[in-house]
């Protein structure tokens, strides 16, 4: 018996799917999203990214409609964003969690529909990486500010894409993916059409086996791209700055305090959380005095360490001047303030000793649902958790901080004052809050966050390889803390230099560099994501117009052919 050729196995494989193409698509779509998933922090497989993308491309390829598309885009965003989100209801119950992973694959399903419309273009694989690199926009931008929980970029800080934040930031990294992966599906439908299989419906070949110059030459593109992309994050490493690179060096301490219980109640022991913090505090200085560590330039505390409004309470306010007194240095102190309508700020606040509290940074981009809830009305008709949302407002200054030594240390190089950029928890996801920090001369962040009230989940990862692509897209060392883990020290390549255990009262303290020079990211990265959608845009147009004049061609060949003879 003579063994079965490639070929025919691959024919007799196509033959049992066509048999139920809606379900084996269906099935396909799903799988992309649970690929896309797999590449997102813990885990390190940020290789299955690109393959899930592969996968979305050919199962959207496929699809007879329009709508077709917009549904197999939609069950891949189901797939992807119903693993990855579970922390938003950890404590709230499935709802919250389920409605917030079908509202965003919605834009998964608005990618596949357009990418079904794009396919009909020449030189496709570029329009639809595009239309990728728009949909992320536009889901990071509305409703309600939008939510980039989830765009491609965060699940490639392990990889090899991640040295291209430095050129555009996250939306290069996105689009990197995304056309590394149109480009494998583009040669692999050549090679299912023009070498393993007799071609069916492919108009661009002239007979079975055989391709047109034009084909030919738009796989080799596809082919070239799908080597170049890769091979070229991969060299720009070797240009990302070294660890000890900069202008001049400061110790910085980075204080997890960890906090009496988890959940959204857990400021309902503040008390216990502010002496946390103090505690440790106080227990560094100890280590300082003995000289088993550096001393600090500067201290940063977690988003919430102080939710009681040191700028009203007494007490607070002595605890954390006794702290930063004992420790010799400036503490940035993530704290919740109470104006004067009842409203509240989540601030980070410069504490400088005795001398008190200096400047601070409101957060600008606050989180609906969470820290304020929109349509308050409305949404408390779906969930008796409504009203457990806060009445935040937003601030709205640059994102930085000045802070000035309290005293000289002989272990850095600390010249005046230095300016910290500031990205508060749930800011960090977003292009535009470290962009204005860096407009405004940052030369170090800090992302303080708060990840307390999600439990023991993947969100702290997720955040911290955000963290990540962030120094790298700005060039610049970047300090986590956080109030219950994971807190990190992150140099400007991407390299996670130390990180502490989740739920562990620690203190990590770094000699990191300042720097003042400028990535190509932070001069230019929201120029390249508006050409981007642009682009994006203007290939829409074109295929709807190519769209219209098929059909209205083919009615008219109709009508001709429908009138009588002689």
């Amino acid at each position: 018996m003579r063994p079965e050729t490639p070929g025919a196995a691959l024919r007799r494989v196509a033959a049992a799917f066509s048999r139920y193409p809606v379900l084996s698509r269906s099935v396909a779509a799903v799988v992309s999203g649970l690929l896309i998933f797999g590449s997102f922090p813990p885990r390190p497989f940020w290789f299955l990214a690109p393959i899930g993308m592969v996968v979305l491309t050919l199962t959207v390829r496929g699809a007879a409609r329009l709508r077709g598309g917009f549904g197999y885009g939609f069950l891949a965003g189901l797939g992807f964003f119903v693993p990855l989100l579970p922390w938003t209801g950890i404590y709230v119950g499935p709802v919250p969690w389920l409605a917030l992973s079908t509202v965003c694959s919605v834009y998964i399903g608005l990618f596949g529909l357009l990418a079904r419309l794009l396919f009909s273009l020449p030189g496709w694989p570029v329009w639809v990486a595009l239309t990728w690199t728009a949909t992320e926009w536009l889901r990071s931008s509305f409703p309600f500010g939008g939510f980039p929980w989830g765009r491609l970029a965060f699940g490639q800080a392990d990889g090899w894409y991640l040295s291209l934040a430095m050129v555009g930031g996250a939306p290069l990294i996105g689009f990197a993916v995304a056309l590394t992966a149109t480009a494998a599906a583009a040669v692999l439908v050549y090679l299912w059409t023009h070498v393993t299989v007799a071609p069916m419906d492919d108009p661009s070949a002239t007979e079975p086996g055989r391709a047109t110059t034009t084909t030919r030459i738009g796989v080799i593109a596809a082919a070239t791209a799908l080597v170049v992309i890769p091979s070229t994050g991969a060299i720009l490493r070797t240009a990302l700055p070294g660890p000890e690179e900069g202008d001049r060096t400061i110790t910085v301490a980075a204080i997890q305090g960890s906090v009496p219980r988890l959940g959204l109640d857990f400021n309902a022991q503040r008390r216990a959380v502010l002496d946390n913090h103090v505690l440790r505090t106080e227990e560094l200085a100890r280590a300082v005095a003995e000289g088993t560590t550096r001393k600090p330039d500067v201290v940063i505390w977690p988003e919430n360490s102080s939710d009681i409004d040191p700028l009203r309470n007494a007490d607070a306010a002595a605890e954390i001047t006794e702290a930063s007194e004992q420790i010799g240095a400036p503490i940035l102190v993530g704290a919740v303030l109470v104006n004067g309508d009842r409203t509240t700020t989540n601030s980070v606040i410069v504490w400088n000793g005795a001398a008190g509290p200096g400047e601070r940074h409101d957060k600008k981009i606050i989180q609906p649902f969470g820290e304020y809830l929109p349509m308050r009305r409305f949404f408390r008709l779906f969930s008796e958790y409504a009203d457990r949302a806060g009445y935040f407002v937003p601030g709205n200054g640059d994102g930085t901080v000045h802070v000035a030594p309290l005293e000289p240390t002989a272990s850095s190089h600390y010249g005046g004052s230095i300016d910290i950029g500031v990205a508060t928890c749930y800011e960090v996801a977003f292009d535009r809050a470290f962009r204005d920090s860096m407009h405004a001369g940052a030369q170090l962040l800090t992302v303080p966050t708060n990840n307390a009230t999600f439990g023991d989940s993947e969100m702290t990862y997720q955040q911290l390889a955000m963290s990540r692509v962030r120094a790298v897209e700005h060039g610049r060392a970047l300090v986590v803390a956080a109030t219950s883990g994971v807190s990190a020290i992150i140099t400007a390549d991407g390299t996670v230099q130390q990180q502490t255990p989740e739920f562990v009262p620690a203190a990590l303290v770094a000699e990191l560099p300042l720097r003042s020079d400028t990535t190509r990211a932070t001069r230019f990265g929201a120029q390249l994501e508006l050409v981007s959608v642009i682009l994006s845009a203007a290939a829409v147009m074109v295929a709807v117009f190519r769209r219209q004049h098929a059909r209205g061609k083919s009615a008219n060949d109709q009508a001709t052919m429908d009138q009588p003879v002689g």
